[in-house]
């Protein structure tokens, strides 16, 4: 079973009729009048909201707008748990626990050195314009958790495939070798400490 999907079911059981009029009302600029009308359950609105891809598990921003207006810090913290454990992909396709660590260590040192040519970096990871685009559009002024969420979209697009090496080969080939050697040093000193 998908567990956005499940994610969304339970969201689905613990908000009201009152919230749901609320956030029928709020997406009365994404959904047809027609359409929202004939809303009854929650269930209903994240399934149409699914279709037109307001939602999806790669961009949760309009769905945690939604829960941020009708005072739901409860789902919210919920789903940016879900989000920040990456819980899209099945456990049997991520990387092993030695890897997710070397990741995260290189991911933090490329979020505090690369500025603004993030997206040919990501271009470089074959992360595809619209994934881009998506993650831009969700974050329009913080650079850094552009990067940062581009990032993640790329760890669980490759799953187990998503290695370091791709990611200092993907900053040597766009001239960032300051910011690639500074990811190897860095990855050097956690290796030598773990000895």
């Amino acid at each position: 079973m998908d567990p956005f999907l499940s994610l969304l079911h339970s969201f689905s059981s613990s908000l009201t009729d009152g919230e749901l009029s609320a956030m029928k009302f709020l997406c009365r600029d994404k959904i047809r009048k027609r359409k929202l009308e004939s809303v009854q359950t929650v269930g209903e609105l994240f399934t149409i909201l699914l279709e037109q891809h307001d939602i999806t598990r790669e961009n949760v921003a309009f769905l945690e707008e939604l829960l941020g207006n009708i005072k739901r810090e409860d789902l919210l913290s919920k789903l940016k748990q879900f989000v920040d454990e990456g819980e899209v992909n099945a456990p049997e396709d991520q990387p092993d626990p030695h890897e997710k660590r070397l990741q995260k260590v290189a991911m933090e040192v490329i979020c505090d050195n690369v500025g603004r040519d993030w997206r040919m970096l990501m271009r470089k990871l074959d992360l595809c314009d619209v994934k881009i685009d998506r993650i831009v559009a969700a974050n329009p002024r913080d650079l850094r958790e552009q990067l940062v969420q581009a990032l993640r979209e790329w760890q669980r697009w490759r799953g187990r495939d998503a290695k370091v090496a791709d990611l200092i080969t993907a900053l040597r080939s766009c001239s960032m070798n300051l910011v690639a050697d500074r990811v190897e040093q860095k990855l050097s000193l956690l290796s030598n400490g773990a000895r």
